[in-house]
């Protein structure tokens, strides 16, 4: 799979070289060309989208312009009538004021519809038509809400005679809109006082404007601007046009400069070895990697021959009539070092079928080599470990005959005391051995694990209690910190306990006289799990370091070699690591850091 990327990676900068070599010899014949109508629809694509905006933003912001003239408009009509009504209030009429006689003169205006004043009810209390006083009127609006919120508001309206009016509503307060001056507010509270009336209900005043007019100039504008959209479109596909003449010699004069970037830039990166040869066979192009492998320099190879300047089992595939050749071969370099390949040819032909040139690309296949081995390694291991659980499987059942018959001797020659200590040779022997396949079994099976949460303060005390009396036997005396008390970790509580009594029974055979066995645990920030288990012991030896986790290797005389296995496999099935570290000062420390696993 990686050779056949390798090899369709090449390809691509076989055509590139390919492009490049053809450009070059056409580079002399390259002429403006014509026109598409493709040219001029992706000019419109281009423009239309762009103008369509601006016309659509220069539209909506002569609406705005528009409503805002008329809500300004209607505001100051409105504010012009709350002071008629003052005045109306202040100059002695009381009750006898007429707010009807006064609405009817200001509705008189020529581009005023109606004019209506409504309690918060609906009820009309003064209309420019004098035959609706007392109807109900604007009822499908809140006008609660219009009266306390004392925010214009406008909307469009259809009359009884068919035609658009642009109506404004809001607050009316003739007496409470803005602060009086001293004497004024004197002057309303006294009549407030009086009891003549003054005191105004809450209402809102309803003002329609004739929006004939308003949606003629409206009318207007749009058209105006979409004809400037139109002509600004036809200028903008004209300036596009204009500037493709301007810059299409040019354009064309210099992409033979950007194909030899571009290729230069791909040969010199390609991570595989690339060279270029012409019809006579001298190399024109040699890339680092091909420096590399071949152990040459590029300045003193371009030119030579081929066959003179790279080894012959290289360029032997040159001489193949066709024009694309793959194979693996085995290259002489450095004298008689050999490296395996992965080589393909490919001719160069130019737009007449004729042949300029030639490309080599070659890719050291060492690693992948090794790799190949290491995976059939691996395959032989497992294929070994199958074998080795198969025969421990059948090891058993004879195992467990000779310890019925040994344990049966020496319970027959009891008075014999050679008797007893050869059968007990024997059942102990049997029980090593059965340990032995146990541990074989184990390590050769996949490795299941069952999470759960776990408290782990329970958790290392009770593993403690496994190896108290022995450590205490011992005279080693036995600590455990936790960073938080209430620390938990989701993990195999009995694959982990299995591999802390391995870590516990390997730190006591190392302090054959007394010691200090420490555990701490910390949390992570991520969720994760630190353990550190330390030992005062005598530590590993520096060249028994790299091996102590391989099957079968031991430092002990009657170590199996399997636990520390075991425990490696048990702490990568968690997805977590185990590290080894003996300092100079003496002791080992065995460092296990597990994930923020989750529930299986």
């Amino acid at each position: 799979m990686l050779i056949g990327c390798f090899m369709k990676f090449g390809k691509l900068a076989t055509f590139l070289y390919s492009t490049l070599r053809m450009s070059k010899n056409n580079k002399n014949r390259v002429l403006l060309s014509g026109f598409s109508p493709w040219i001029i629809l992706g000019a419109v694509a281009v423009l239309l989208p762009i103008v369509a905006m601006m016309t659509m933003e220069n539209i909506n912001r002569q609406k705005q312009q528009s409503i805002r003239l008329m809500t300004g408009k209607g505001a100051a009509l409105i504010r012009s009538f709350e002071a008629g009504t003052r005045m109306g209030m202040r100059g002695g009429h009381g009750s006898g004021f007429q707010l009807q006689r006064l609405l009817v003169e200001t509705a008189a205006q020529e581009d005023i519809d109606h004019l209506v004043v409504v309690r918060l009810d609906g009820t009309v209390v003064a209309h420019s038509q004098g035959d609706q006083v007392g109807s109900r009127y604007g009822t499908e609006l809140d006008l609660d809400s219009i009266f306390a919120s004392a925010e214009l508001g406008w909307r469009r309206q259809v009359n009884e005679s068919g035609e658009t009016v642009f109506e404004i509503y809001e607050k009316f307060a003739p007496l409470a809109r803005r602060p009086m001056r001293p004497m004024h507010k004197y002057m309303m509270n006294m009549a407030r006082r009086s009891g003549d009336g003054m005191q105004a209900p809450p209402m809102v005043i309803f003002v329609g404007f004739h929006a004939d007019d308003l949606d003629a100039a409206r009318a207007a504008d749009i058209r105006h601007t979409i004809v400037m959209a139109v002509v600004l479109l036809l200028v903008g596909c004209a300036g596009v046009l204009l500037l493709f003449l301007a810059q299409n010699y040019r354009a064309t004069r210099t992409s033979l400069a950007q194909v030899q970037v571009f290729s230069d830039s791909l040969v010199s990166r390609i991570p595989i070895g690339l060279m270029a040869v012409d019809r006579e066979g001298r190399i024109t192009t040699l890339n680092p990697v091909a420096e590399s492998i071949l152990g040459m320099k590029a300045d003193e190879a371009i030119g030579r021959q081929a066959n003179a300047a790279v080894p012959q089992a290289l360029t032997a595939i040159l001489d193949s009539p066709a024009d694309m050749v793959e194979e693996e071969l085995l290259c002489p370099v450095d004298g008689d070092r050999r490296i395996p390949m992965d080589v393909s040819a490919a001719a160069l032909n130019d737009e007449n079928g004729d042949r300029f040139g030639q490309v080599i690309l070659f890719k050291d296949l060492t690693e992948i080599r090794a790799l190949q081995q290491e995976l059939e390694k691996n395959r032989r291991l497992i294929m070994v470990g199958r074998l080795a659980a198969g025969v421990a499987h059948e090891i058993r059942n004879p195992l467990s005959s000779i310890k019925g018959f040994a344990t049966y001797f020496k319970e027959k020659y009891r008075d014999s005391d050679r008797d007893q200590e050869i059968a007990g040779i024997m059942i102990q022997e049997v029980d090593r051995l059965n340990r032995v396949v146990g541990q074989l079994l184990e390590f050769s099976r996949p490795i299941k694990l069952h999470f759960q949460h776990v408290r782990l303060d329970d958790f290392f005390r009770d593993s403690f209690r496994l190896v108290e009396r022995q450590y205490q036997a011992a005279g080693v005396e036995m600590t455990l910190a936790l960073s938080d008390d209430n620390l938990t970790a989701v993990m195999d509580a009995d694959k982990m306990g299995q591999v802390l009594l391995n870590l516990y029974l390997n730190a006591l055979d190392a302090m054959v006289a007394g010691g200090h066995l420490s555990v701490t645990v910390s949390g992570h920030a991520d969720g994760g799990t630190c353990i550190q288990v330390h030992d005062s012991g005598g530590g590993i030896d520096p060249k028994d370091q790299p091996h102590i986790f391989e099957p079968y290797f031991s430092t002990k005389k009657s170590g199996t070699g399997l636990g520390l296995a075991i425990v490696h496999n048990i702490i990568k099935a968690h997805r977590g690591d185990i590290l080894v570290d003996c300092p100079p000062a003496g002791g080992t420390t065995v460092e296990i850091t597990l994930p923020a696993a989750k529930e299986a």
